[in-house]
């Protein structure tokens, strides 16, 4: 079967510092035209720091767009300052956010956190044998921080009672069991 959709306009609705929005017409496969709103994004990283003490470390931050704080792995956007290279965003986001570096840096995987509408895709890293950073980075404008650090058991009561249910941290928990299961 034929999915494939053809693109016959595109209209860029909105150019933003994080976002752009485009509206596109599609062709389907059945010949009849639809539209298609999507949010274009550079990209980002997120990082799963594990303590010596077998600690994840989040921060909590307010979210705009919920109106609500979260709990999230440390994560951002790439920008001009990484160019391609994903793994210097990853160091970047460790030293802006928790102000550490990790010893240990290794990736797990990659996934676009919403394609009904978003081309966002993130990568995601662990981080271990972290130590302090030397040099602290500037913390993005606007960007408030906690630090917070939770043992597995906490984590998966924090996600039974609805306090964490950021997408990229949910599966960095799971992914932070499973690693406690292999005795990794």
């Amino acid at each position: 079967m034929n999915l494939k959709e053809e693109v016959v306009e595109k209209k860029q609705l909105y150019h933003g510092a994080i976002i752009d929005l485009e509206r596109q017409t599609v062709r389907l496969p059945n010949g009849e035209t639809a539209h298609r709103e999507i949010v274009r994004h550079s990209g980002a990283v997120g990082v799963i720091a594990i303590t010596d003490d077998e600690r994840l470390i989040l921060v909590k931050q307010w979210r705009a767009p919920i109106g609500q704080p979260t709990l999230e792995i440390p994560a951002g956007k790439l920008d001009d300052r990484d160019s391609t290279n994903v793994e210097h965003a990853a160091n970047r986001e460790l030293n802006e956010e928790i102000r550490l570096h990790a010893g240990h840096l290794e990736k797990i995987t990659g996934f676009y956190s919403s394609v009904g509408f978003s081309d966002e895709y993130m990568t995601l890293y662990l981080a271990t044998d972290l130590q302090p950073v030397a040099d602290e980075l500037p913390r993005d404008a606007g960007e408030n921080l906690e630090i917070v650090k939770y043992r597995l058991p906490e984590l998966k009561k924090l996600m039974a009672t609805g306090q964490i249910q950021d997408a990229k941290t949910v599966m960095a928990v799971w992914y932070f069991e499973l690693m406690q299961h292999q005795g990794r």
